[in-house]
Formats: structure tokens, sequence, C-alpha cells
């Protein structure tokens, strides 16, 4: 207290601090601030008094008011329950079409789809299902097992290479890895993949690729190699690429014979789920 002075500058009494010469100025804090204080306790002295504020060892203050979040939530729950429940019972008759013919019905179970694939399917196929390298793109119209609504249902109902007894099963042999091929060859066919997608490629290569392909390819991919969706096998004469299209990604291919598991969702999820997410993708891929 001793070292309290009057600043020379300001004309306000110090508080007898200081720092590295600079000295603490004994202002009184501002009025707004003031008021905004006493406010504040006064406010929250009348908010413990009408709504739940103090913890007990057994419970709470539940303020005069009786407000309570978890009733409001369990009124709200029940509520969607029942609009839900009654669109639910039309999803579990209604066929696919009929689902996308009626309007309303159409309208939940995309909604419903939507939540659904948003908190199981977006990890692989991203959100939206715009996929990437090694997931499919679930917006485009190129399908490997069909795009059709029966198809799409099909494919989630039991997976493709899936431990469900009737998932889809194709198998993309490992031609360089097994040694079924020599690494000339997978060269070769590599270069005459690249010629049915419409890119420039080295002839002399495509010729000798030629016989190999008619040998071991055209039973999966066709003549023309525009695939088959019967067996899973993707077209090799437009521009979407599972894999990539670089020569690279295509001899890696045909060297390692990759293929992804799409899980079964029949256990995990009930029939009236799996319609509408079903319904969700093919709309959102416009329909085949």
């Amino acid at each position: 207290m001793a070292n309290r002075e009057t600043d020379e500058v300001s004309g306000v009494e110090t508080t007898g601090h200081e720092w590295d010469g600079i000295r603490e100025l004994d202002n009184p804090l501002p009025r707004w601030w003031l008021y905004t204080f006493w406010a504040g306790i006064a406010v929250a002295a009348v908010y413990w008094v009408l709504m739940p504020a103090w913890p007990g060892i057994n419970s709470y203050t539940r303020g005069v008011l009786g407000q309570s979040d978890r009733a409001d939530v369990a009124v709200a729950l029940k509520d969607l329950q029942t609009v839900r429940g009654a669109q639910a019972a039309k999803l579990k008759t209604a066929t696919l079409q009929q689902i996308e013919t009626d309007p309303e019905l159409q309208a939940y179970a995309q909604a419903v789809g939507q939540s659904v694939f948003g908190d199981n399917c977006a990890t692989c196929h991203g959100a939206g299902g715009v996929g990437a390298k090694g997931y499919a793109n679930l917006r485009d119209d190129v399908w490997l097992w069909g795009g059709s609504l029966d198809e799409i249902h099909r494919t989630i109902e039991v997976g493709i290479r899936s431990d469900h007894p009737q998932t889809r099963m194709s198998q993309m042999p490992a031609f360089g890895r097994d040694q079924m091929l020599t690494p000339a060859q997978v060269s070769d066919l590599t270069e005459y993949v690249v010629a049915l997608s419409g890119r420039q490629a080295n002839v002399a290569a495509v010729r000798r690729a030629a016989p190999i392909y008619q040998q071991q390819c055209v039973a999966c991919h066709g003549p023309t190699g525009t695939g088959d969706k019967a067996q899973g096998a993707p077209n090799l004469t437009d521009q979407e690429w599972l894999y990539g299209s670089s020569r690279a990604d295509i001899q890696g291919q045909i060297w390692n014979g990759r293929g992804g598991v799409m899980p079964s969702w029949k256990a995990r999820f009930d029939p009236e789920t799996i319609k509408a997410l079903a319904v969700y993708i093919h709309s959102n891929a416009g329909g085949q």
C-alpha cells in the first residue's frame, strides 16, 4: 500500500503493482460490465428456481416448471414411431415397384435409405455413393451385377464374395501371380485391353495378345470385351474402371486378379430397410 501513488499522465491512483516499469492503474470496473455481471447472477438465480439445476446424491432439483428434456425426447420419439409405423407397415407389404410409383412411400423409403447408407455404406462407397478406387461408384449407370431395382436389392441382400450361401460370386484369375501367363503375355494383354477401351495401343502387342484373350478372357468378358452382368464381369470397352485405367493399373489387375468383398446385409437389416436402401441407391443412380 505504501507504493500507491498517482499516475502523472492519467491522474489515476495506482495499485502499487509494477512490472518492467509498467504501473497498474486502480481504475474502477466499467458500469456496463458491473450491470451485466449482476444481471447474469439474477438470471442464474431465477433459472435455478424455474429449471432443473442442482444435482443431488440420487436425483436433482426438478424446478417449478417441471421441464424435462428426457420427457420431451420420449414424446418426440413416440410421435416419430407412430408416423414411421404406418409408413413402415406399407413398406413391408409393398413391392419395390409399388414403392417407386407411390411418391409418399418413395420419399419415406429414400429418407430411411439415406440414413442407413450414411451409417453403413458410405465408409466404402463414399458420401453419396460416389465411390473410390476399388469401391464401386453407385451414382453412375455402370453396374457389374445389374442396376435394376431388383438387381440392386439382390446385391444388398446376398453381397458379393460374402459369406452368404447365395452370394454373387465371380473370380478374376491372377494370371501373373499364379503363373498362368508369362510377364510378356501379361504385358501384351494389357495393351489389348487398352485397345478395347478405344485408346492407342502397341499394335504388335495387341496382335500377339488376341489369341490369349480368346483363350483366357472371352468366357467372362465376351468376344468384344463388353462384359457380362450375369457373371459380374466388367465391360472393358467403356471408360469406367474399378481399379484404375492406367496401364499399370490394368496390368496389376491382370497380374493379381483383385476382387473386393461386398458384405451381405440380410442378417443385419430387416426386409423393409433393405427395400429402402435399394430404392435410395436406385433413385440416386437415375434408375435402370
